[in-house]
């Protein structure tokens, strides 16, 4: 008698192909390795203009039936619904769900009424995120017990989130951190780059990659970098979380006179970002209530010489192969102090770091031992 093929349902984030964070990023990696080893994989997708189509690379996609606001506080309202509604789709449609996220866990009864396997990836300790209201993070916090209370299996992406659960719930979570790929060098093409920084040269730029929130630091990493006395631009992509912070920030840049802060917004072209990442000076990474970072880790492998936020997270990550800061102060002479260095070393060493720690088919093998669980 042949074994019934397993369905494997991935539901949290916005959708594949990726385009947005750490959550697609690697949605599109497990749900494609998983479709390439003969399962049958349903994603969720956030309905847009530009995408309609039903399948990408062998995974099953399908979408929520409202488009998503631009509204942050209805934006949150938005994510509830889009992830209840995923929810009672794969409990009806397959075998084992991957739910990236727990803010709809007062909904995770849902699977185990039809029998059917719920695992969860929490992501970071999102009651921390400061663009939540009290309220919000009550809620969440309220959340995360009620993820405990139905989840089957809860995998942590850093130790510092394993240790966390573990410690607070009395439980025994897998760890499973995001991958790192590889991508051949792009040469540096003047052409490629968007018009109001096409005059920044390779190897002379400071890069920030990030959703412009308050947990990810822009803030601290620009006033430390308006302090220092750095003649390199720093470009910053990424796109503001909320109107209210993208005008204090604009406040902020308002004491740049020399015009070095240059603000690129989203940037959906892969090869860019790749080129953008490969070429830059250093980077810089302000996150700080999360797990392992997928656009850190990306960094890393590029051989990022990198500045990164000092908590458990990034140090659990990067280990002492990068330099960090605790506050503008901080960030001002980290700036200074690695522009006075040779950085050649640092660079292979967290490389090396990567390759040796990150590797996508972990990832997928691990997963893989979770879901035939």
């Amino acid at each position: 008698m042949t074994k019934k093929q397993i369905t494997v349902g991935i539901i949290g984030s916005r959708g594949i192909p990726s385009k947005y964070g750490g959550f697609e990023t690697f949605t599109e990696y497990l749900s494609i390795a998983l479709a390439e080893n003969n399962y049958c994989v349903f994603v969720s997708c956030e309905r847009s203009e530009d995408q309609n189509f039903s399948n990408y690379k062998g995974v099953n996609l399908f979408y929520f039936p409202l488009k998503p606001p631009k509204s942050g506080f209805l934006r949150i309202i938005y994510e509830f619904l889009y992830d209840a509604y995923s929810l009672f789709w794969t409990s009806k449609k397959t075998d084992v769900i991957l739910m990236l996220g727990y803010s709809a866990s007062f909904l995770f009864f849902i699977p185990k009424i039809g029998g059917k396997r719920l695992i969860v990836n929490p992501d970071g300790l999102e009651w921390k995120r400061s663009k939540f209201s009290r309220f919000i993070k009550f809620m969440l916090k309220l959340s995360e017990r009620v993820m405990v209370f139905w989840t089957n299996e809860i995998v942590a992406d850093s130790l510092g989130i394993k240790n966390y659960l573990d410690y607070k719930y009395d439980l025994n979570c897998y760890f499973v951190p995001y991958g790192a790929t590889e991508h051949p060098l792009i040469y540096w093409d003047i052409k490629r780059l968007p018009e109001k920084i096409n005059f920044i040269k390779p190897d002379d730029y400071w890069l920030v990659v990030a959703r412009l929130e308050p947990e990810n630091n822009i803030i601290m990493i620009i006033k430390g970098y308006l302090k220092s006395s750095s003649k390199k631009p720093l470009i910053i992509v990424g796109d503001f979380s909320s109107e209210n912070y993208r005008l204090e920030v604009e406040k902020l840049v308002s004491n740049d006179i020399e015009q070095k802060i240059l603000f690129v917004g989203s940037v959906y072209n892969k090869k860019l970002l790749l080129m953008l990442r490969q070429h830059c000076f250093a980077y810089v990474h302000g996150h700080s209530v999360g797990g392992t970072n997928p656009s850190l880790l990306e960094a890393m492998i590029s051989r990022n010489a990198i500045l990164a936020h000092k908590n458990e997270f990034n140090q659990e990550v990067c280990d002492q192969f990068a330099y960090y800061f605790k506050d503008s102060d901080d960030f001002k002479n980290k700036v200074q102090l690695m522009e006075s260095r040779s950085l050649s070393h640092i660079k292979t060493e967290i490389y090396n770091r990567a390759k040796e720690n990150y590797s996508w088919k972990e990832v997928f093998i691990k997963y893989l031992k979770i879901i035939r669980m």
